[in-house]
Protein backbone atom coordinates (compact mmCIF):
# COMPACT_ATOMS: atom_id res chain seq x y z
CA UNK A 1 0.00 0.00 0.00
CA UNK A 2 1.60 3.18 -0.76
CA UNK A 3 1.80 6.21 1.64
CA UNK A 4 0.32 9.40 0.92
CA UNK A 5 3.65 11.02 0.26
CA UNK A 6 3.56 8.60 -2.30
CA UNK A 7 0.11 9.59 -3.50
CA UNK A 8 -0.10 13.07 -3.30
CA UNK A 9 1.13 15.88 -6.12
CA UNK A 10 1.65 19.27 -5.16
CA UNK A 11 2.58 20.41 -8.61
CA UNK A 12 0.56 18.19 -10.82
CA UNK A 13 -2.94 17.89 -9.52
CA UNK A 14 -5.79 17.50 -11.42
CA UNK A 15 -7.37 20.10 -9.33
CA UNK A 16 -6.66 22.47 -11.64
CA UNK A 17 -8.39 21.33 -14.60
CA UNK A 18 -11.38 21.04 -12.21
CA UNK A 19 -11.34 24.50 -11.40
CA UNK A 20 -11.34 25.70 -15.19
CA UNK A 21 -14.33 23.31 -16.02
CA UNK A 22 -16.28 24.60 -12.48
CA UNK A 23 -15.05 28.88 -14.16
CA UNK A 24 -16.74 27.39 -17.48
CA UNK A 25 -19.48 26.02 -16.56
CA UNK A 26 -23.21 27.78 -16.71
CA UNK A 27 -24.85 25.94 -13.56
CA UNK A 28 -24.17 26.52 -10.23
CA UNK A 29 -21.17 24.37 -8.93
CA UNK A 30 -20.00 24.13 -5.66
CA UNK A 31 -16.68 23.35 -4.59
CA UNK A 32 -17.11 21.85 -0.73
CA UNK A 33 -13.85 22.88 1.18
CA UNK A 34 -11.63 19.40 2.76
CA UNK A 35 -9.72 18.88 5.97
CA UNK A 36 -6.75 17.92 4.74
CA UNK A 37 -5.89 14.90 7.63
CA UNK A 38 -10.27 13.33 6.13
CA UNK A 39 -8.65 14.32 2.45
CA UNK A 40 -5.42 12.14 3.55
CA UNK A 41 -7.16 9.50 4.64
CA UNK A 42 -9.42 9.28 1.53
CA UNK A 43 -5.76 8.98 -0.58
CA UNK A 44 -4.59 6.65 1.26
CA UNK A 45 -7.86 4.24 1.31
CA UNK A 46 -8.44 4.87 -2.63
CA UNK A 47 -4.93 4.55 -3.28
CA UNK A 48 -4.93 7.14 -6.18
CA UNK A 49 -2.79 10.02 -6.73
CA UNK A 50 -3.83 13.76 -6.84
CA UNK A 51 -2.72 13.69 -10.88
CA UNK A 52 -6.18 11.74 -11.24
CA UNK A 53 -9.27 13.12 -11.44
CA UNK A 54 -10.78 11.34 -8.68
CA UNK A 55 -7.83 11.84 -6.19
CA UNK A 56 -8.21 15.57 -6.55
CA UNK A 57 -12.12 15.53 -6.12
CA UNK A 58 -10.89 13.04 -3.00
CA UNK A 59 -8.44 14.57 -1.42
CA UNK A 60 -9.10 18.38 -1.98
CA UNK A 61 -12.91 18.76 -1.86
CA UNK A 62 -15.58 17.77 1.06
CA UNK A 63 -17.64 17.15 -2.19
CA UNK A 64 -18.66 19.02 -5.13
CA UNK A 65 -22.27 19.75 -5.26
CA UNK A 66 -23.91 20.46 -9.00
CA UNK A 67 -26.64 21.73 -10.23
CA UNK A 68 -28.08 23.89 -6.63
CA UNK A 69 -27.14 20.61 -5.49
CA UNK A 70 -28.91 18.09 -7.63
CA UNK A 71 -25.78 16.15 -8.49
CA UNK A 72 -23.38 15.09 -5.66
CA UNK A 73 -20.36 14.35 -6.33
CA UNK A 74 -18.37 12.41 -3.19
CA UNK A 75 -15.03 14.07 -2.06
CA UNK A 76 -14.19 13.47 1.56
CA UNK A 77 -16.62 14.42 3.35
CA UNK A 78 -18.39 18.07 4.34
CA UNK A 79 -21.47 19.54 6.80
CA UNK A 80 -23.18 19.92 3.47
CA UNK A 81 -22.17 16.69 1.76
CA UNK A 82 -21.35 14.43 4.94
CA UNK A 83 -21.05 10.95 3.64
CA UNK A 84 -17.21 10.62 1.67
CA UNK A 85 -16.26 8.61 -0.95
CA UNK A 86 -14.92 5.58 0.99
CA UNK A 87 -17.88 5.91 4.31
CA UNK A 88 -20.21 5.43 2.06
CA UNK A 89 -18.91 3.00 0.61
CA UNK A 90 -18.20 1.16 3.81
CA UNK A 91 -21.92 1.65 4.53
CA UNK A 92 -23.49 0.11 1.14
CA UNK A 93 -21.34 -2.67 0.99
CA UNK A 94 -21.17 -2.95 -2.81
CA UNK A 95 -18.89 -5.50 -4.25
CA UNK A 96 -17.34 -4.74 -7.88
CA UNK A 97 -18.47 -1.46 -7.56
CA UNK A 98 -17.01 2.38 -6.28
CA UNK A 99 -19.84 4.59 -5.71
CA UNK A 100 -18.86 8.56 -6.51
CA UNK A 101 -21.93 10.39 -6.85
CA UNK A 102 -25.21 10.33 -6.43
CA UNK A 103 -28.45 12.83 -7.43
CA UNK A 104 -31.51 13.99 -4.96
CA UNK A 105 -34.18 11.56 -6.96
CA UNK A 106 -32.69 8.35 -5.46
CA UNK A 107 -30.28 7.68 -8.37
CA UNK A 108 -26.14 6.54 -8.06
CA UNK A 109 -22.66 6.66 -10.13
CA UNK A 110 -20.41 4.25 -9.41
CA UNK A 111 -16.84 3.23 -10.95
CA UNK A 112 -17.27 -0.27 -12.06
CA UNK A 113 -14.68 -2.65 -10.41
CA UNK A 114 -15.13 -6.16 -11.49
CA UNK A 115 -19.24 -6.47 -10.63
CA UNK A 116 -19.58 -6.11 -14.75
CA UNK A 117 -16.73 -8.40 -17.22
CA UNK A 118 -17.41 -5.09 -19.15
CA UNK A 119 -16.54 -1.60 -19.11
CA UNK A 120 -14.46 -2.54 -16.12
CA UNK A 121 -13.30 1.28 -14.78
CA UNK A 122 -16.31 2.83 -16.23
CA UNK A 123 -18.66 5.00 -14.98
CA UNK A 124 -22.57 2.78 -14.71
CA UNK A 125 -25.71 4.74 -13.65
CA UNK A 126 -28.03 2.67 -10.83
CA UNK A 127 -31.17 4.36 -12.41
CA UNK A 128 -34.50 4.65 -10.10
CA UNK A 129 -36.88 4.08 -12.57
CA UNK A 130 -35.64 0.91 -13.21
CA UNK A 131 -33.59 -0.52 -10.74
CA UNK A 132 -30.65 -1.72 -12.96
CA UNK A 133 -27.59 -0.93 -13.36
CA UNK A 134 -26.90 1.40 -16.49
CA UNK A 135 -23.28 1.77 -18.33
CA UNK A 136 -22.83 4.77 -19.21
CA UNK A 137 -20.00 4.16 -22.05
CA UNK A 138 -17.18 6.51 -20.28
CA UNK A 139 -14.91 7.05 -17.61
CA UNK A 140 -14.65 8.76 -14.16
CA UNK A 141 -12.58 12.30 -15.30
CA UNK A 142 -15.33 12.60 -18.85
CA UNK A 143 -18.21 11.81 -16.02
CA UNK A 144 -16.97 14.35 -13.89
CA UNK A 145 -16.67 16.85 -17.20
CA UNK A 146 -20.16 16.44 -18.29
CA UNK A 147 -21.71 16.88 -14.78
CA UNK A 148 -19.83 20.03 -15.04
CA UNK A 149 -20.31 21.44 -18.36
CA UNK A 150 -22.18 18.75 -20.30
CA UNK A 151 -25.99 18.21 -21.23
CA UNK A 152 -27.23 17.04 -17.48
CA UNK A 153 -30.90 18.51 -18.65
CA UNK A 154 -31.18 15.67 -21.74
CA UNK A 155 -29.98 13.12 -18.80
CA UNK A 156 -32.75 14.25 -16.47
CA UNK A 157 -35.16 15.56 -18.64
CA UNK A 158 -38.01 13.84 -17.36
CA UNK A 159 -36.89 13.91 -13.48
CA UNK A 160 -37.06 17.60 -13.22
CA UNK A 161 -40.32 19.01 -11.58
CA UNK A 162 -41.71 23.13 -11.62
CA UNK A 163 -40.26 23.25 -7.76
CA UNK A 164 -37.40 21.20 -8.06
CA UNK A 165 -35.04 24.28 -7.58
CA UNK A 166 -37.00 25.15 -4.35
CA UNK A 167 -37.38 21.87 -2.93
CA UNK A 168 -33.43 20.75 -3.43
CA UNK A 169 -32.55 23.89 -1.77
CA UNK A 170 -34.00 22.35 1.48
CA UNK A 171 -32.70 19.44 1.06
CA UNK A 172 -29.76 18.52 3.31
CA UNK A 173 -26.93 16.91 2.06
CA UNK A 174 -27.20 13.51 3.39
CA UNK A 175 -30.83 12.97 2.09
CA UNK A 176 -32.57 12.15 -1.08
CA UNK A 177 -36.05 12.12 -1.92
CA UNK A 178 -38.33 9.05 -1.51
CA UNK A 179 -40.63 9.55 -4.57
CA UNK A 180 -44.20 7.74 -4.73
CA UNK A 181 -45.11 6.11 -6.39
CA UNK A 182 -42.15 4.65 -7.17
CA UNK A 183 -40.31 5.56 -10.08
CA UNK A 184 -39.72 2.37 -11.28
CA UNK A 185 -43.63 1.63 -10.94
CA UNK A 186 -46.40 1.22 -13.37
CA UNK A 187 -48.06 4.33 -11.39
CA UNK A 188 -45.63 6.79 -11.80
CA UNK A 189 -44.56 6.37 -15.85
CA UNK A 190 -48.41 7.23 -16.16
CA UNK A 191 -48.00 10.39 -13.90
CA UNK A 192 -45.26 13.48 -14.42
CA UNK A 193 -42.98 14.62 -11.75
CA UNK A 194 -45.22 17.13 -10.37
CA UNK A 195 -48.14 14.71 -9.94
CA UNK A 196 -45.80 12.43 -7.55
CA UNK A 197 -45.08 12.85 -3.94
CA UNK A 198 -41.89 13.68 -2.62
CA UNK A 199 -40.39 13.58 1.15
CA UNK A 200 -36.72 14.22 2.16
CA UNK A 201 -35.03 10.72 3.82
CA UNK A 202 -31.58 9.53 4.56
CA UNK A 203 -29.65 8.89 1.29
CA UNK A 204 -28.68 5.31 3.09
CA UNK A 205 -32.20 4.69 3.36
CA UNK A 206 -33.42 5.24 -0.48
CA UNK A 207 -30.08 2.65 -0.97
CA UNK A 208 -31.57 -0.17 0.97
CA UNK A 209 -34.79 0.50 -0.33
CA UNK A 210 -33.48 0.20 -3.76
CA UNK A 211 -31.69 -2.92 -2.92
CA UNK A 212 -34.73 -4.49 -1.53
CA UNK A 213 -37.04 -3.97 -4.43
CA UNK A 214 -34.55 -5.04 -6.79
Amino acid sequence: MKSFEELYCEKDSAMEEITKWQSASERKITLLPSEQEKGKKQLVELQVTTRSTLGAVAFETGGILIHQGWLRILGSGHPHLPRSITSLNQQCGLDGMLLVADDVIGGFFAINGGMFPDSVGGIWYFAPDSLAWEDLEIGYTDFLHWAMTGDIHTFYETFFWKDWEKDVSKLKGDEMFAIYPFLWSKEARELTMDGCFKKPVPALEIWEMSKKAV
